[in-house]
């Protein structure tokens, strides 16, 4: 789905949506829970959007929290603007926008019963997506930022250096450097605004200082990982913020004849579920709903998925049941032979060091 065939061009499109929001009150953009890169970027820019062209700013909302060193990086160097769903009166606001999600997937905290009047995402559309005002859904692009863009463009707003850096860092982080579900507009995106960009400000958020909780939950991967042939399952147990699950997945599918990986964590009475495939032949975001069918709820693209299962107790034995049931769902979706698993480390106790004089 893209905007709606009774719009000739996208700049006919938006500009309907923009005289439709003319003169509504206040506007909220929403993102999904413990929000990335393509969140930031994609709000950012629809917000810059209703600045220049209806002289009105957005609040921009986001629930859970940011964790990942990156993401915690792009947030404070490019001074996003960013206030807690939770302490907002939704009712108000005339305008309800949301961003690189969609109503009811259960990644973001939108009451269920407020209606959403703009819709912008590139994951598959849901049901309940078509009961919003505007909607503008497309699956084939690898960013939502990348939409966002192509808006800025049709309406002939000028993008800033720090808009400009978040867009880009929004596609690069999001498509691996156009290497993961990159279509052409992406492609075009990139090479467009980079550019633009604050190549400092990108170096900062790209190598930032990483807390000692990552190498921990690395142990933990690197220690609990069982490799199946070319599948990977790796349990994370608890984690102390959930963006960590979906790095080290990515890390991760770097290993050498893996062509799968599954990585699972515990937070906050959730185990948080990410997929990654380097197969093209593979759906794991059609793949992930089955591992969580009737337990949580879950999405995502061909080659990147994510999801969670709810109430789940922390206690050891609890996790490792569950990680059975997903890793039997596991194989029984991907219909391959499972083989016998193998460590990734073996572990051994270290050998004392000699003494030396």
């Amino acid at each position: 789905m893209s905007i709606p065939a009774t719009f000739p061009s996208l700049k006919e499109y938006v500009d309907e949506m923009l005289r439709w929001a003319t003169g509504k009150g206040k506007i909220l953009i929403v993102v999904h829970d413990n929000p990335d890169p393509d969140c930031f970027a994609s709000a950012l820019a629809l917000n810059h959007l209703f600045v220049m062209k209806l002289n009105r700013e957005a609040v921009l909302s986001f629930s859970g929290m940011i964790g990942r060193s990156e993401n915690l990086a792009m947030a404070k160097e490019l001074q996003i603007p960013l206030t807690p769903l939770a302490i907002l009166d939704i009712r108000d606001f005339q305008v309800i926008c949301m961003v690189d999600t969609q109503p009811g997937v259960g990644n973001n905290s939108l009451p269920p019963e407020i209606s959403v009047d703009i819709l912008i995402d590139h994951h598959p559309i849901r049901e309940t997506s078509n009961t919003c005002r505007f909607v503008d859904i497309r699956p084939d692009y690898g960013v939502t930022a990348t939409i966002l863009y192509e808006y800025l463009m049709a309406e002939n707003v000028p993008i800033g250096t720090k808009l400009a850096t978040a867009l880009f860092y929004a596609i690069k982080s999001e498509t691996q450097d156009l290497g993961r579900e990159a279509n052409r507009p992406d492609r075009e995106a990139y090479h467009r605004l980079f550019p633009l960009t604050n190549k400092l400000l990108l170096y900062e958020i790209c190598h930032p200082k990483l807390p000692v909780e990552y190498f921990l939950s690395l142990n933990n991967a690197l220690k609990h990982t069982r490799i199946y042939g070319e599948v990977l399952v790796t349990n994370l147990r608890s984690v102390v913020f959930p963006e960590i699950v979906a790095e080290l997945a990515d890390f991760l599918l770097r290993l050498e004849k893996i062509k799968t990986v599954l990585c699972i964590g515990h937070y906050n009475k959730e185990m948080i579920l990410s997929m990654r495939t380097i197969r093209h032949d593979t759906n794991v975001g059609e793949i992930i709903k089955k591992l969580v069918e009737g337990m949580g709820t879950a999405g995502g693209h061909g080659m990147m998925a994510g999801g969670k299962v709810d109430n789940v107790s922390d206690s050891p034995e609890e996790m490792l049941k569950l990680e059975r049931i997903l890793t039997d769902r596991l194989f029984e979706a991907l219909a391959i032979h499972r083989e016998k698993p193998e460590k990734l480390i073996h572990l051994r106790p270290m050998k004392e060091l000699p003494n030396r004089p």
